[in-house]
């Protein structure tokens, strides 16, 4: 389980000088803090390939919903890296990890915690759960019970859990990232549209290409992929990195951009429930950080088309029309980038 250590990068990102919350009065990111943001996030990208090759782009957006604060749902075919992928970010980083395997019987105090009776002292004591963790593993999520996923609920929008009463903050950073077998495969419940908005993206592995899976038989055929990885980033830096996207100057024509593409969602005749505000605020958040790891201090439109299939795609709820149409939430979001106006922000 990684915790702290004395492994770093060595990259000047000080946090100290960065603003600790996001507050619409935080001072703008410099040019040579967006830089030194952009190779922190190279740092822990090359680190991670390390164990996963290529999946460069499942991996930078990983490292994305981790700087803006999001969860990430991993939805794929079994036995392509869904969970290797998770474990190799928090052994990246100085940060605690809990793993939760969800099956049908896994219940809501396995993944929370629970309170005991202690006689010796007779009193009360609460014994946290794996989700008490900076990188949480919900593997196979859509095996356990309505009841058992509803647990992270709270925990993924709140970073807080309540138990008997008694409400116990998480500690920060904290990353819920969960994995699924696609919804045909037996012993399998689709998770909730509530729980859904709750992710910040939904990504795939897909298979890797045939010069990739020959350097994963030579790079791993004999031994853990995970085995020779070291922290890169400690939790110190992953919340300068934090506050430092949170510092990306975003044009108003960005954020009308953004409020735009949520109202077509709303309004497409395939679409039954569109993007909700939340999914509004999570786009503008990781598009700050796709700024910053591009070295940006601003974000341009361009980081909203490239954001735009992983954070809107699982959150559209199309009509039951749609579906025997053969339309996909893929190809709704292709409609609506297509209909809302892409504006030309200017830097202040």
């Amino acid at each position: 389980m990684p915790q702290e250590s004395p492994h770093g990068t060595g990259l000047a990102l000080d946090a100290a000088s960065l603003p600790t919350l996001p507050t619409s009065t935080a001072p703008e990111l410099s040019t040579k803090d967006a830089q030194a943001f952009a190779e922190l996030f190279a740092a822990a990208v090359r680190n991670i390939e390390q164990a996963i090759q290529g999946k460069t782009s499942a991996i930078e957006l990983v490292v994305l919903s981790l700087v803006a604060q999001g969860h990430v749902l991993i939805e794929d075919r079994p036995g392509v890296g869904k969970t290797t992928l998770a474990k190799a970010l928090a052994t990246s980083l100085q940060c605690s990890f809990g793993r939760i395997q969800f099956t049908p019987d896994l219940l809501p105090s396995d993944v929370v915690g629970v309170t005991v009776f202690e006689r010796v002292s007779s009193t009360f004591t609460f014994r946290p759960g794996p989700v008490f963790n900076s990188v949480v593993l919900a593997d196979e999520i859509n095996r356990g019970s309505p009841k058992t996923q509803s647990a992270l609920l709270e925990a993924m929008a709140e970073v807080q859990v309540t138990v008997d009463g008694t409400t116990h903050p998480l500690p920060h950073p904290h990353l819920v990232i969960a994995t699924q077998n696609p919804l045909e495969h037996e012993g399998t419940y689709p998770l909730p549209d509530s729980q859904l908005d709750r992710f910040l993206m939904r990504i795939s592995m897909g298979y890797p290409g045939r010069a990739d899976e020959l350097a994963m038989l030579e790079a791993h055929g004999r031994g853990d992929a995970l085995a020779n990885m070291t922290p890169v980033l400690s939790a110190r830096k992953v919340e300068a990195m934090i506050a430092a996207a949170n510092s990306v100057h975003v044009a108003p024509a960005i954020k009308e951009y953004l409020v735009d593409l949520a109202t077509v969602s709303r309004h497409h005749p395939s679409v039954w429930i569109g993007l909700s505000p939340r999914a509004t605020l999570a786009m503008l958040r990781v598009c700050r950080a796709r700024a910053a790891a591009a070295g940006r201090n601003y974000v341009i439109p361009d980081d909203v088309k490239a954001l735009a299939e992983p954070v809107m795609a699982h959150r559209l709820l199309l009509t039951p029309e749609a579906h025997m149409q053969g339309y996909t939430a893929s190809r709704v979001v292709a409609d609506v980038l297509s209909q809302a106006p892409i504006p030309v922000p200017t830097r202040r």
